[in-house]
């Protein structure tokens, strides 16, 4: 099937990066094969130099197997399609998606500006690898008031996550992107929340967006996977250098598990995003709960902000619960489904304790005694799952 510029989303992932039909056969399989490779060779020194010219140019012309073939291209072509994107390129992780960004559009002496919610290994590429470059960075709420006391001369990029890791806060991506115009910067955003499919930074002014298809893209808990998308033509030029002389690859297996993964994306998200919503409104009614952070509750600070600029949500949500540090451990040992861990956006439930030193106190969230605990809800019945967190509730009182 013929892909249709106009056709839903939902669609575009089914039909995009499908395999071709065999002119000689006329016959294809459905999905795209794994297309494994290190050499690469070619039919003669003519075709040879029209991809070494076209690489030249910027173009994804495949000398050597590290860029990758037909899967890579396929995955690609399904980020560019999340994320209105002219070009996509593969990393190994979301950090290292991260990585290349940042290292794509920095030069050693420039300063960053990077909204202090971002994911926290931010702060650990900065300690160990922007310093050693020269490179400064200020971390402050992402507001312009805030940012324009930060902002120096050599200010270069303003990093963001939104919504902000952890508690997710929702930024005002239209107002920070206005913002770095003004002050030439260039704004990058993990995107990796939305992952393109309910939410799309580059349509609301950012310059990069970021995601790590480890989480929702993938959905299955079973790769590493970022990518790095852009619409500008001399950013993605930077991009590209960076990309070919910081020698990324990617497994083309792990590249045909996310174009499967995002086969499905549509159905995860949404059911996911329901079953939160569904324990979000169970834990409203419970008396340890002081505080839910979640975008699509009508009761959070960011509702509007998501109302405006996002199509849907996730699992993901953080309960602040009136619990001391060793009863907010109870509680999180005595749950059964969700199981305890770092990642999200895979089939299963999962929870984090979140450390008080991983926040910043600010208008937004405010530092108490109360435990922070940080839920991803999976495709389990959201009834077995309030009923695993009511039975760990009470365990964690007694």
């Amino acid at each position: 099937m013929a892909k249709n510029a106009t056709a839903h989303l939902d669609t575009l992932l089914q039909h995009t990066g499908i395999a071709q039909f065999d002119p000689s056969t006329g016959s294809a399989p459905v999905a795209l094969p794994s297309m494994r490779t290190s050499t690469v060779r070619f039919q003669n020194l003519d075709v040879l130099d029209r991809a070494q010219a076209g690489k030249a140019k910027g173009e994804r012309s495949v000398t050597y197997g590290r860029v990758g073939m037909d899967t890579h291209a396929a995955l690609e072509e399904v980020f560019c399609e999340l994320e209105g994107a002219e070009r996509a390129f593969l990393a190994s992780s979301g950090m290292g998606a991260i990585t290349l960004a940042l290292l794509g559009v920095l030069n050693a002496g420039d300063h960053v500006l990077i909204a202090d919610c971002a994911y926290g290994p931010v702060r650990y590429l900065d300690k160990t690898v922007l310093t050693r470059m020269n490179i400064g960075v200020s971390y402050c709420r992402a507001i312009v008031s805030e940012l324009e006391a930060q902002r120096r001369p050599n200010t270069r990029v303003l990093y963001i996550e939104s919504p902000g890791s952890l508690l997710f806060e929702m930024l005002d991506i239209p107002a920070l992107a206005d913002y770095a115009r003004k002050h030439n910067l260039i704004l990058i955003a993990d995107n990796t929340w939305g992952s393109g499919y309910v939410y799309r930074p580059l349509d609301l002014g950012a310059d990069i967006s970021v995601v790590a298809g480890t989480k929702y893209v993938g959905g299955h808990s079973d790769l590493m996977l970022g990518a790095v998308m852009a619409k500008d033509p001399a950013i993605v030029k930077r991009i590209n250098d960076t990309h070919y002389a910081m020698g990324y690859s990617v497994s083309a297996d792990d590249a045909w598990l996310a174009i499967r993964g995002a086969r499905t994306l549509p159905i995860r998200m949404r059911q996911s995003a329901e079953n939160a919503l569904k324990v979000c409104d169970f834990l409203a009614g419970r008396s340890e709960v002081a505080r839910i952070y979640h975008p699509a509750l009508p009761s959070d600070p960011g509702h509007a902000i998501w109302q405006r600029d996002c199509t849907g949500s996730n699992g993901m949500l953080s309960v602040e619960l009136k619990l001391n540090p060793s009863a907010a451990r109870r509680f999180v040992d005595s749950l059964t489904l969700f199981g305890i861990g770092f990642s999200w956006g895979g089939f299963e439930s999962l929870v984090q304790l979140v450390d008080h030193g991983a926040l910043q106190p600010h208008g937004y969230w405010q530092r108490s005694d109360n435990a922070i605990v940080r839920l991803h809800i999976g495709l389990e019945s959201p009834d077995d799952l309030t009923a695993d967190i009511a039975q760990a509730l009470d365990k964690a009182r007694a």
